[in-house]
C-alpha cells in the first residue's frame, strides 16, 4: 500500500457521498468535531490534576 492520491481520495470521498447523502455529511462532520474537542477538553482536565499533585509533592519537600 502506497501514499494516497488524488483519484483515491476523489473515489473515498465519492462513496462516502452516495452512502450519507450530501445532508447527512455536515451533520456528521458536526458531531465527529464536537467529539474530538470533548476529548481533547477531558485529557486536558486529566493533566491538570496531575500538575497540582507534582507541584504539591514539591512544595512538601
Amino acid at each position: 500500500m502506497g501514499r494516497f492520491g488524488v483519484t483515491e481520495i476523489l473515489v473515498i470521498l465519492a462513496v462516502v457521498l452516495l452512502l450519507f447523502g450530501g445532508k447527512k455529511i455536515p451533520e456528521l462532520m458536526k458531531g465527529l468535531g464536537s467529539g474530538i474537542k470533548e476529548f481533547k477538553n477531558a485529557a486536558k482536565d486529566d493533566q491538570k490534576p496531575a500538575d497540582k499533585a507534582d507541584t504539591k509533592e514539591e512544595e512538601t519537600k
